[in-house]
């Protein structure tokens, strides 16, 4: 099939709404912004320096950044210019950024000013540094036509059991995920959604891609002030927010939610009891099940105490199968970049096909095109789909099934747990019992028995709780096998 060229979502926009806002953010107390068609030719300017700086279609830049406004512009600038934008959490110590190059072959390297020192000789033996660049010069060129199908971003998955994959993406599979999003949570050009996730994560990369093709407005999370503060000073519309992020909103002031249009809520499952603190404010909340691989949201619907992960949207297609969940579509990612890839590839500037990236990709499909997501779950009478939980955390206890989402969900429902998470715990008789690890307060293991067995069975209660260990995040989901490790160790340690 012959591949259509357009120019990106960014410079359409800046053709059908110039002067709206596409990117807001406080500087030095002050609120400072870039309308669609600054930002368009900033990043055609952006594009022809990457050039410049001996970039070329097909290569590999990562990105060592927190959410900013060059974040933003060299994911663009990529795009045009055919080069993989490969975002990095400058959470992530000088190793891992160097192991990640290196395993990835990553060939070029930028990092946002506050984070220069991450750049070690290590890393930057295996990659080029990217310094030559000027984001604030623009351009009257028009922009270049691109082509959609090809890939356009790796985004690294949580690694939450072993190493993180390199997921790789078309700009169609990000505008089909956009699309079918606004279908249902609408977005318009006078909205503003406030990027609270980051965009080395799918949710920041969607937030981006959303607002884009709407023509809407990209605000960056100001850190100096409370997210409540933010949403009514910048008067923000659409918001996205992780389990934590929600509780943090929460206690500082529920009533800044107010004024929001949508509130979608995702990065794993959201406690009940939040979910009836949004009710009582009226806030329209929406809940998700999505993947990296995927391109962000599979399923959404209307917040419920049921704890359902909402209907299918369009361009994805999901089927269930003894529990266990499928997915295929038209955001289906283009596949895994495999590990250590070959020094010389080769480019062909006939179609603009990246012979060296698509030859290294691997897409883990059945003979029908379904991808196998570990996730476990069913529909429910009302037609939304529930997750049960991932099929590689279940484990056995005196020859019964446990599925550790299912009561940890039970358990987050008591008002001093803010997370939990369940793990088996070796023993002689029974093989494994049930341990769970509490963020917040451990109330009397006796009334969390009667919590627990009041919705599950008797045998599915944790036998011992473990407090919350003192680990740094680099990633919006909870590494479940971070945590259990740190708390193991510690109790062998002890």
């Amino acid at each position: 099939m012959q591949r259509v060229p357009v120019i990106s979502p960014l410079h359409q926009s800046a053709n059908t709404h110039p002067q709206a806002v596409a990117i807001s953010w406080r500087s030095k107390g002050l609120n400072t912004a870039l309308s669609y068609l600054s930002l368009s030719q900033r990043v055609i300017c952006l594009g022809e320096q990457l050039l410049a700086a001996g970039l070329t279609r097909g290569d590999r830049l990562a990105c060592i950044d927190n959410n900013s406004v060059e974040l933003i512009m060299l994911y663009w600038a990529c795009i045009d210019q055919g080069i993989l934008f490969c975002p990095l959490s400058p959470r992530f110590p000088q190793t891992q950024l160097t192991e990640l190059v290196e395993r990835y072959a990553l060939s070029h390297v930028w990092a946002g000013e506050l984070h220069q020192d991450l750049l070690s000789q290590d890393l930057l033996t295996h990659t080029k540094l990217v310094l030559a660049i000027d984001m604030s010069l623009s351009s009257d060129s028009l922009a270049k036509s691109i082509d959609a199908k090809l890939p356009v971003n790796i985004i690294l998955t949580s690694g939450s059991i072993g190493q993180p994959k390199a997921a790789l993406h078309s700009l169609n599979n990000h505008i089909e995920n956009a699309e079918g999003s606004r279908c249902f949570i609408p977005l318009q050009s006078s909205d503003s959604w406030l990027l609270t996730l980051p965009m080395f994560h799918i949710g920041g990369l969607a937030i981006i891609n959303r607002c884009v093709l709407a023509g809407a407005s990209v605000v960056l999370q100001d850190r100096e002030s409370k997210i409540s503060e933010q949403l009514a000073r910048d008067k923000i519309t659409h918001l996205s927010l992780v389990s934590t992020q929600l509780i943090r909103l929460l206690k500082q002031d529920p009533s800044s939610l107010k004024l929001v249009k949508a509130l979608l809520l995702g990065g794993g499952a959201i406690s009940s009891t939040l979910l009836a603190q949004l009710k009582t404010l009226n806030v329209p909340s929406f809940t998700s099940y999505g993947m990296t691989e995927m391109g962000s949201q599979i399923t959404t619907g209307y917040a419920n105490e049921d704890g359902s992960s909402g209907h299918l949207l369009p361009g994805r297609e999901l089927k269930i199968q003894d529990n266990k969940i499928y997915v295929r579509g038209k955001t289906l990612f283009l596949g895994y970049l495999t590990p250590h890839p070959p020094e010389h590839s080769v480019t062909d500037p006939q179609t603009h096909a990246l012979t060296k990236n698509e030859k290294q990709i691997t897409l883990p499909v059945g003979p029908d095109g379904w991808f196998f997501t570990k996730d476990r779950g069913y529909w429910n009478d009302d037609g939304n789909l529930c997750i049960l939980g991932r099929c590689d955390n279940m484990f056995i206890s005196g020859g019964e099934n446990i599925q550790p989402e299912e009561i940890e969900a039970i358990l987050k429902q008591h008002p001093e747990i803010e997370e939990a998470i369940i793990f088996p715990l070796a023993h002689d008789e029974f093989g494994n019992l049930p341990a769970a690890i509490i963020k917040g307060y451990i109330p009397q293991q006796s009334e969390l028995d009667t919590l627990v067995c009041s919705q599950a069975a008797r045998f599915k209660r944790p036998r011992q709780y473990y407090l919350w260990p003192e680990v740094e995040q680099t990633s919006l989901k909870i590494s479940r096998k971070q945590i259990i490790e740190a708390v193991l160790g510690k109790e062998l340690g002890s």
